[in-house]
């Protein structure tokens, strides 16, 4: 039965009893527990090892825990192994039992699961492995040593003691100062100063007021919120609690997607345990305040990532915003000021309190501190959730932690921040991450997406994706975000169809002007980003499109066709065995041809061809004849 903390000295003697119980060198395994490792079968590995050590009848010296996100999610399923902080990667079922009886019970390595660098040599221990050697997880880093249904093991990493010292040594004013002081500015999209929020909220003129967190994220390829909910929800419920006490709020919630079922599950949890040990409830640690958490469900409107729509939302009314003429700060939830924070954000406040303003202060730029943590994906060897320093540059992203660009290609681009950012071309990789940067060339950091794009990439398609997402996920509240992202996607969708006009471009520029200055919300006022960067870094696509009716890129299926190679053709079949719709005519060891009549474009005959050949091609439509190019194909030998 576990008694319920009632003052700070309680607290400080369970820490001082869960640090006793703990072994620094006890062999503990550690099975990664989130979302990405859970679709590779993680949960079955963890019951296996459970089995397998229960077997051998070594649990008293072997500790086995499930965790939270890793952030080298294409590796799953990540197992940890300390004292020694052996990484194994792509671990399944199979491997489980040689686990326990080669690294276990007798210390050997096995060598496949290990990681391998680009110089063919092993890496034994997760921390120098490039793609974690070059981060600095301070945020995100916790997660591998927490079990998220375990409060013992975040107070056994110092979780809860910046709200024990916050209650019973700080007052409000001094908390807000110290966030202002510190310049944590929210990580959920524009970088507003987090202590600037706390402070309206705190001086608007009503008794009763709310703080929020935002786990609504839905940009496009990002998935940083929902690690951080999974993998350490309570680092985020100890941020909203102090955020509430600093404003003056007895009541919080945790705005959790629809999607996100495990972050529900996990801080549903995390919150029954924080009542259970007396960090949420009345009169918490003796102090006088009074704080209760209520997670609402968000209906995975995108929108809703947006202050007051997500307000409305909880209110149970559809998730749309207003004008802003007055701040949510000031009138929010039931029209009470309200306090609403990204995840990210609210994890780095114990970070302040605990280790001080001028620590803090020492990571990052200017007027960028801390660190920041994106979702690398797209066209980059290394994916997953990368955490660095303000001020690293975006080629130390892609090339040192992501591996550089797979098979040799060239970096194009890399998009940042969602759809509300913009396309940063090749000439600045050497820029470094920072909020007023990203703005000053037409991006923003947004909660932290960042799709990497290679030379196979076409921007103006790019461009397109974007607009199609953001014209379904546009609330159509406001003309100018409901009408106008339609109207400028039809002429991108004209432009990749070939049936683009030069007077397009102004056009373009235009509209995107008219839905920046009249839109309710960020969606709409940010919406033309991508199509405005794509078309000041990348102009020549967009011409080639309109003028020559081609796609240099060979993505945009109306202005490109396939072609085999008949001096590169071997007669391997392998393409006409794929073809879904049988455009493909030739027979073994004979030229094959592409029936352009019959071709749907679908580019699988590409994908197939054996690199060693290299015989498909694309080419402009333009360039060749909608018929068969070789009827000769059956009597022409392939190879002569």
């Amino acid at each position: 039965m576990v008694k319920q903390l009632e003052s700070p000295d309680d607290f400080y003697k369970l820490k001082a009893e869960i640090m006793a119980k703990r072994d620094p060198q006890r062999t503990r395994i550690v099975v990664c527990g989130g979302t990405g490792c859970l679709a590779y079968g993680s949960k079955k590995i963890f019951e296996l090892f459970k089995k397998e050590i229960a077997q051998r009848k070594i649990s008293a010296e072997v500790e086995l825990k499930s965790s939270g996100c890793h952030g080298f999610c294409e590796n799953g399923v990540i197992v940890l192994i300390f004292p020694e902080e052996i990484c194994y990667l792509k671990v399944r079922e199979k491997d489980v039992e040689e686990i326990v009886s080669n690294t276990i019970v007798d210390k050997q390595l096995i060598n496949r699961l290990l990681f391998t660098d680009n110089h063919g040599e092993k890496i034994t221990r997760e921390s120098e492995i490039p793609f974690y050697k070059h981060q600095s997880q301070l945020v995100f880093g916790q997660n591998r040593f927490i079990d998220p249904k375990n409060i013992r093991d975040y107070i056994a990493v110092g979780g809860y003691a910046a709200l024990v010292k916050v209650l019973s040594e700080l007052t409000p004013e001094d908390t807000i100062q110290i966030v202002k002081n510190a310049n944590i500015r929210g990580r959920g999209g524009g970088g507003f100063p987090a202590g600037l929020k706390w402070e309206t909220t705190r001086n608007a003129p009503d008794k009763t007021k709310y703080t929020v967190v935002n786990c609504d994220e839905g940009d496009p390829g990002a998935y940083m919120d929902r690690s951080l909910m999974e993998g350490n929800p309570h680092s985020i419920l100890e941020g909203l609690i102090i955020s509430g006490y600093a404003i003056g709020a007895n009541e919080g919630f945790a705005y959790i997607r629809q999607e996100y079922p495990l972050a529900t599950e996990n801080t549903l949890y995390a919150i029954k345990e924080a009542e259970l040990y007396g960090f949420l409830g009345n009169n918490i640690l003796g102090s006088g305040f009074d704080f209760h958490v209520v997670v609402h469900r968000g209906a995975g409107a995108f929108v809703s990532g947006e202050s007051s729509a997500l307000m409305a939302a909880i209110e149970g009314k559809a998730g749309q915003p207003r004008p802003k003429y007055i701040r949510t700060a000031v009138s929010g939830i039931r029209g009470k000021p309200s306090n609403l924070n990204n995840v990210e954000t609210l994890a780095n406040v114990p970070l302040v309190i605990n280790r001080g303003v001028d620590w803090y202060r020492s990571i990052g730029t200017k007027n960028s501190k801390g660190t920041k943590i994106f979702s690398l994906v797209g066209n980059v060897n290394n994916t997953g959730l990368v955490e660095v320093p303000m001020g690293t540059t975006i080629r130390e992203i892609v090339y040192n932690i992501g591996g550089g660009i797979p098979n040799g290609k060239k970096f194009k681009a890399v998009q940042v921040g969602g759809p509300s950012g913009g396309c940063i071309p090749e000439q600045f990789l050497d820029m470094p991450i920072d909020f007023d940067e990203f703005s000053k060339v037409g991006s923003m950091m947004g909660s932290g997406g960042m799709i990497v794009m290679d030379e196979n990439t076409c921007m103006v398609d790019v461009s397109k994706y974007f607009l199609n997402f953001l014209s379904h996920e546009s609330c159509g509240k406001c003309v100018p975000c409901r009408e106008g992202i339609k109207q400028l996607y039809k002429v991108i969708e004209r432009i990749t169809h070939g049936k683009g006009e030069l007077d397009d471009i102004e056009l373009i520029e235009k509209l995107s002007q008219v839905i920046q200055d009249a839109s309710l919300c960020a969606l709409g006022q940010t919406a033309a980003n991508p199509v405005l960067t794509t078309i000041k870094y990348f102009r020549d696509e967009y011409m080639a499109h309109l003028v020559e009716k081609h796609c240099p890129a060979g993505v945009c299926r109306e202005l490109i066709s396939y072609y085999i190679q008949p001096d590169k053709c071997q007669g391997c079949t392998i393409c006409l065995k794929n073809c879904p719709v049988g455009a493909i005519e030739g027979s073994k060891n004979n030229i094959h041809v592409v029936l352009q009549e019959k071709c749907t474009k679908c580019g699988i005959c590409f994908d197939m061809c054996p690199q060693r050949y290299r015989a498909v091609t694309i080419l402009s439509s333009n360039s060749i004849s909608p018929v068969s190019l070789n009827p000769l194909v059956e009597t022409k030998e392939a190879g002569k």
